[in-house]
């Protein structure tokens, strides 16, 4: 039962581990999909604004700063994007929006990516086509690894508007291509290739700005990454969300284990206990046997010491006899009559209880077994009281008889000469009445005070230490309860409580 107990608790507590590791690598995977969730509304942001940049390379390249702040303010949302900024290849800011930005966080220039309590701060790379132009790669600081697209510049709105008028058009085929040095006869109008000295390209700089002018533009003021500062409390709110999931999954789990080692611990101890009580009504039905061989073997005994007895006295009472054979002949008698007083004790410890109530009045019994006892009152000089209160209980009136007599006997045995015995009634509450002994003899030690009502445990060397063990059968026959308790100044006090009152009908 031991080894079997121990690897159902193994199992469960494995199970428990393995449930709770299951809920931490769930929450670590919520998490992990929350913050990806961030980036990719970061990516999404980026590629809305690098379409509203590659819009503007029909038309130059050029956007306004002025403009392209008011779409970024358009952009700021309170607990989703709390800032936002456009840097060139020097990591400057070129335009921006919303609350100012860090851009020197730990981890931020390695990882691209810097996670605070309350911000997570993203640098994404601008992405407006795949039409690499050589010129600007040659004319900008570009990391390495990194491919540079065609920028749009973002510049001033007064800029953009005192800039120089573009160069007149012409529509003479043969000046433009004198002038730029190339045979236009077999090349498309569309496909013309530029003059060593305008290799502008096609979405390249503006009309009117000279490449090393542009080029420094490009440097300067050409977006070359975003740099957005996400809330993170849509993770937060995520995660407590998961997180309270998780302790509750967690508890339940927890409650379950505990309910599971619990009833099987509860029923590996009904199980002990039934073999417990198997093995006690066994050997209680063997005591039975024995007590009533032993009780039969008691009542056969009485007759022949009743034999004893008798011829002990008639020899006792002869007067041919002699003075020593006479005196002999009486402590035969003395003997017998003490191995049949135990011999009787011993039939009516062993008698079983069987409680026929009726309505008794206490004070009526006491003062009969009273009467019973007036000679061993008289011989020690004891006074006893009787109770004042009348009252009416439910018990047997045999079995009390029987256990007055045993207490009784009892004090007068423990009480010295001239001394006081009281028997005293009372009402407990409106249902139940208390029955006590009281003597001013010696008293009982307070660690005896529950040994005495056990079988043969005797403190006075003439008694059998049955007398008090047949009262607490009576006693718990009928529901009540005995108490020894120390009575003042001095002496025992014998209780008998929870005594069932007779209403008057």
């Amino acid at each position: 039962m031991i080894r079997r107990s121990s690897l159902v608790y193994g199992v469960l507590i494995a199970a428990w581990v393995a449930i709770a590791g299951w809920q931490v690598a769930e929450h670590s995977r919520v998490n992990k999909s929350a913050r990806a969730t961030l980036r990719n509304r970061a990516k999404d942001i980026s590629n809305t604004l690098g379409l509203v940049m590659r819009s503007q390379r029909r038309f130059g390249g050029v956007i306004s700063k002025e403009r392209m702040e008011s779409t970024l303010n358009d952009l700021i949302k309170a607990g989703e994007l709390n800032a936002i900024a456009l840097l060139n290849a020097s990591d400057e800011v070129v335009a921006s929006a919303g609350a100012p930005i860090d851009f020197h966080p730990r981890g931020l220039v390695r990882s691209g990516e810097h996670w605070d309590e309350q911000k997570v701060t993203l640098v994404n790379f601008v992405d407006l086509g795949s039409n690499v132009t050589q010129d600007l790669q040659q004319g900008t600081n570009a990391a390495p690894g990194l491919q540079v697209t065609n920028l749009t510049l973002v510049v001033p709105r007064s800029e953009l508007t005192n800039r120089p008028p573009p160069p007149p058009r012409t529509n003479n085929v043969a000046e433009i291509a004198t002038s730029e040095g190339t045979n236009t006869s077999n090349t498309p109008s569309g496909n013309r290739p530029r003059s060593g000295n305008d290799r502008r390209p096609r979405f390249g700089r503006p009309f009117g700005m000279s490449e090393e002018d542009y080029k420094a533009r490009i440097q300067k003021q050409g977006v070359h990454s975003f740099v957005l500062v996400m809330s993170t409390d849509p993770l937060r709110d995520i995660r407590a969300q998961d997180l309270w999931l998780r302790t509750v999954i967690g508890l339940l789990a927890t409650v379950a284990v505990l309910g599971s080692g619990f009833a099987w611990r509860n029923q590996a101890k009904t199980a002990e206990l039934q073999i417990r009580l198997v093995r006690a009504s066994e050997l209680n039905l063997r005591l039975k046997e024995m007590n009533l061989a032993a009780a039969g073997l008691a009542h056969e005994t009485r007759n022949p010491l009743n034999i004893i007895r008798g011829l002990a006295q008639m020899i006792s009472k002869q007067t041919d006899a002699s003075f020593e054979v006479r005196a002999k002949s009486r402590e035969i008698a003395d003997e017998v009559d003490r191995v049949t007083a135990q011999l009787n004790e011993f039939i009516n410890f062993s008698k079983p209880r069987e409680v026929k109530r009726a309505p008794i009045a206490p004070k009526a019994v006491a003062s009969e077994v009273v009467r019973a006892l007036e000679g061993d009152l008289e011989d020690k000089g004891i006074r006893l009281t009787l109770p004042e209160e009348e009252l009416t209980v439910e018990a047997d009136e045999q079995l009390l008889r029987q256990a007055l007599f045993n207490l009784l006997l009892n004090s007068i045995q423990a009480a010295d000469g001239n001394g006081e015995i009281q028997i005293v009634t009372g009402k407990s509450n409106a249902e139940e009445a208390f029955l006590e002994v009281r003597d001013n003899g010696p008293g009982v030690p307070a660690a005896q005070r529950e040994e005495i009502f056990k079988p043969y445990f005797t403190t006075n060397q003439k008694g059998t230490g049955l007398g008090l063990a047949v009262v607490q059968q009576i006693v718990l026959a009928h529901g009540w309860d005995i108490k020894c308790l120390p009575n003042e100044p001095k002496g025992a006090v014998f209780r008998l409580s929870h005594l069932k009152l007779c209403t008057a009908s």
